[in-house]
């Protein structure tokens, strides 16, 4: 099983250590075109008009000060760097040295300027969304997919992809359909379902720690995902296509 997260949008800077060593990072075959993405987002964050570039507000000017020197930035694992709802729901401080072990092994974060890293993998803390346009790169999405196809081919082989990306990130690779399965969430009133979108996010970090958790072996099948959450949730599965991956619906009382 393999896990899909984004990345947050805040992030938590690491106080002291190393800094970026590119070497460490999994995935080295898209080193190239990380660094393409890190020096365009070093540039695009030197301009005067750096906070309208990468569509952020004044205060995030800090932020995107830090975006010109990643290099020499402190870097730490990116269970410490990401945070926020889906972060803090999912809580990998508080698992088991057993635990951790296996959300280093199933989860992958798919982000704008590395491309894809597990949760070990130590970052620096950067501001950079997937929809952003950067000169010489252009939409970071389309860039990456093709990169992203190879690169994480041998990795996702035979195995189930509980999908918890939002669709700006789920845009930058799409693995294969009958074995992924993206989560959805809804509240439900009266009959009625609604998307949600906090609590979605806040969902996917629950259902992310109860699949790394719970007792027994990892889901491999979508049916067998689709149980794992009836553990916790009112859930359903609606079966996938040759092009579009199954959906589990997660749905929460209103």
């Amino acid at each position: 099983m393999l896990i899909l997260l984004p990345p947050s949008e805040g992030k938590t800077p690491a106080a002291r250590g190393a800094a970026l060593d590119w070497d460490s990072l999994a995935f080295p075959a898209l080193n190239a075109r990380r660094a393409e993405v890190l020096e365009a987002l070093g540039t695009v964050s030197a301009h005067e008009d750096a906070l309208a570039l990468l569509g952020v507000g004044a205060s995030l000017r800090d932020d995107v000060v830090r975006n010109t020197r990643l290099h020499a930035e402190p870097a730490a694992p990116a269970h410490r760097i990401y945070s926020g709802v889906l972060y803090d729901a999912l809580g990998y401080e508080s698992m088991s040295a057993a635990q951790r072990r296996k959300a280093d092994d199933a989860v992958l974060v798919i982000s704008a300027l590395w491309g894809a890293i597990r949760f070990c993998d130590s970052v620096p803390a950067y501001r950079l969304s997937m929809g952003t346009a950067l000169p010489d790169v252009g939409r970071l999405a389309p860039f990456w997919k093709p990169h992203l196809a190879a690169a994480l081919a041998p990795v996702a082989e035979g195995q189930l992809l509980v999908d918890c990306r939002s669709s700006t990130y789920a845009a930058a690779w799409a693995p294969p359909p009958e074995r992924t399965a993206a989560v959805n969430v809804f509240t439900e009133t009266g009959g009625v379902r609604k998307v949600v979108s906090h609590f979605a996010k806040h969902t996917r970090g629950e259902l992310a720690r109860h699949l790394l958790t719970r007792r027994g072996k990892a889901p491999a099948t979508p049916q067998a995902l689709l149980k794992a959450a009836q553990e916790k949730w009112t859930a359903e599965l609606v079966p996938g296509t040759a092009r579009r991956p199954h959906a589990l619906n997660i749905i929460l009382p209103g």
